[in-house]
């Protein structure tokens, strides 16, 4: 299929509790002189027509970097999935790139390669690095909400299950520290360490 950028809303999921990192925050969380939303949005921005980020504290602060900013619409933090329910509602265009916040090496090329695989009968497209599928990298379509809210509704937790219930599709990345994520201090000093 050709989809092209305008069609694509990226999503940025910010909105979790950090426990590794001491709960702070931790889109603001500073890794080589930028918080870790920077990074992500300068790595998004060329990929997508518009960009939300789902976040559930900071609010203005994260609006202050121009995008969007969508809540959990059931309070608390909900997980990856009451975010990416938040980010499917606020999304008008047809697809939806969403990753999470921690990962500042995100590739590139994700959107254009995760849109290369998406054919008709796909609901989902997810990055896929050393043998593991990377969930929360993927390119959905909107139409995803309806069974997401089924699942909500269900009290499913778990992104893996619900996206059992899609049909998915992979693409290989032969990088996979292109999505090492940043959970706790000493995956900053392992991210930092010359590569």
């Amino acid at each position: 299929m050709n989809i092209d950028r305008s069609q694509i809303t990226a999503g940025i999921l910010a909105g979790g509790a950090a426990r590794r990192l001491g709960g702070i925050d931790k889109g603001w969380y500073v890794l080589d002189g930028r918080a870790l939303v920077e990074h992500t949005l300068a790595r998004l921005e060329p990929q997508a027509g518009h960009l939300l980020i789902s976040a559930n504290r900071s609010l203005d602060r994260y609006r202050g970097l121009g995008c969007e900013v969508v809540m959990d619409r059931a309070p608390g933090h909900g997980g990856p999935l009451q975010g990416l329910a938040s980010l499917l509602h606020a999304t008008s265009t047809p697809y939806l790139l969403v990753v999470p916040v921690d990962t500042p090496a995100l590739p590139e090329d994700l959107g254009q390669r995760l849109a290369e695989a998406m054919t008709p009968g796909i609901d989902l497209v997810c990055a896929r690095a050393a043998q593991r599928r990377q969930p929360l990298h993927a390119l959905m379509r909107r139409q995803v909400l309806a069974p997401l809210e089924t699942a909500l509704a269900a009290d499913m937790a778990r992104v893996t299950d619900w996206q059992a219930r899609l049909a998915v599709a992979e693409v290989d990345w032969p990088q996979a520290d292109a999505f090492a994520n940043i959970n706790a201090p000493s995956d900053a000093r392992a991210w930092q360490e010359p590569r």
